[in-house]
């Protein structure tokens, strides 16, 4: 048992010494600059927010990035160029600045010069249509799961009536769960037949991109499901869906409710009011669950790697007795952020289905009462 455990902290020891250079490179770049601490916040938020380039790692004190497409509209004219144009100390490539600093921070804007010869932010915003790390991530994750999904379907046709093998033998119980227990026990088997396949893509498209963002190697590791734009997406197609398949009870429910007192609806309509910000309320919760939670996790794992940077910053050996403690918590916060990609597929998409239940007027309670 002793001999378990000595191993068990020499891993730790040395996974937490990989991160060591790290802070020991940033120690030694300038002399004068030892007395400066390592800024954990830049790091955190240079992982959770969107990005014109994307950072791979660090080698022999130079960055490795992939510098992404910029696509930009402005007065008529599409102009197309690498981000790497940006990388200069003005961060302009002709008449277009990525601002470093507010206002508009992070977002590329047009420059123009006025009569005085002052160069200032021009009030028409370019259109950018530019391939981010979120975009880029984002097509990385649709490209795995179809190139899954067609290895499951092919499994599927060999097989034909045998039990799955390999990865189809791991997704089908899965899927199944989502069919059976999610939108089935919502939906009934008719109507959820029916929008099955909406579902079931919106469930493995949000683990997928959860369980990718964890993976902290390129091309993976981009934050796509705490980006608040694509949950904002994720939301409204729900909200469309819902609302284009909305019965004439279920707005009857929602404006003139029965069992509600004439006092609450007449002459001062509250009770229909509440219904109403309900109807604007229900997507919103579902962008700000998603976006929230999987960026809280991003930043939990994050803070306890800079804790090693941050000692190991103070002294390289300070680093080394620190590091093992942090490798657990880190290795912990793994573990429970893993936990919370399923949950939050899970979550997500049993509350899509129950706001459609919700519009279609409850067809499982319908047919099991039928039955």
């Amino acid at each position: 048992m002793r001999g378990l455990f000595l191993k068990l902290f020499l891993v730790f020891v040395c996974i937490g010494g990989a991160f060591c250079p790290l802070a020991a490179q940033a120690e030694t770049q300038e002399a004068s600059a030892a007395h400066e601490s390592f800024n954990a916040g830049e790091l955190i938020l240079d992982h959770v927010t969107d990005k014109h380039s994307w950072h791979i790692c660090d080698w022999k004190g130079r960055k490795i990035e992939l510098h992404l497409p910029v696509i930009l509209v402005y007065n008529g004219k599409i102009h197309a160029f690498s981000s790497a144009r940006f990388e200069n100390p003005q961060h302009t490539y002709g008449i277009f600045q990525l601002r470093k600093e507010n206002p508009h921070k992070g977002k590329i804007v047009a420059l123009e010069t006025d009569e005085t010869g002052t160069t200032r932010i021009a009030d028409k915003k370019p259109l950018d249509f530019s391939i981010t790390k979120t975009v880029f991530g984002l097509m990385v994750s649709c490209i795995i799961i179809l190139i899954l999904f067609f290895f499951i379907v092919r499994s599927y046709k060999k097989n034909e009536e045998r039990a799955p093998k390999g990865v189809a033998a791991l997704f089908e119980p899965i899927f199944l769960f989502v069919r059976n227990d999610v939108v089935y026990a919502s939906l009934g088997k008719k109507q959820g037949d029916k929008f099955l396949p909406y579902m079931a893509t919106l469930f493995f498209f949000i683990l997928l991109g959860n369980l990718l963002g964890i993976v902290p190697f390129f091309p993976f590791g981009a934050n796509v499901t705490g980006n608040i734009s694509v949950t904002f997406v994720l939301a409204f197609l729900t909200y469309l869906i819902t609302m284009g398949h909305s019965t004439k009870k279920f707005w009857a429910h929602t404006f003139n409710n029965p069992s509600i007192p004439m006092l609450m609806k007449f002459p001062l309509p509250l009770m229909p009011l509440i219904e109403a910000m309900e109807l604007i309320t229900k997507p919103f919760v579902l962008m700000i669950r998603l976006f929230a939670n999987m960026t809280a996790g991003h930043i939990i794992i994050l803070g306890f790697v800079s804790l090693v940077l941050i000692f190991g910053a103070i002294g390289t050996a300070l680093g080394f007795v620190v590091s093992p403690l942090t490798v657990v918590f880190g290795l912990f916060a793994d573990a429970l952020e893993l936990l919370v990609s399923f949950i939050q597929a899970y979550i997500f998409t049993t509350l899509s289905c129950s706001y459609l239940a919700d519009a279609l007027g409850h067809p499982a309670e319908a047919e099991s009462n039928h039955h």
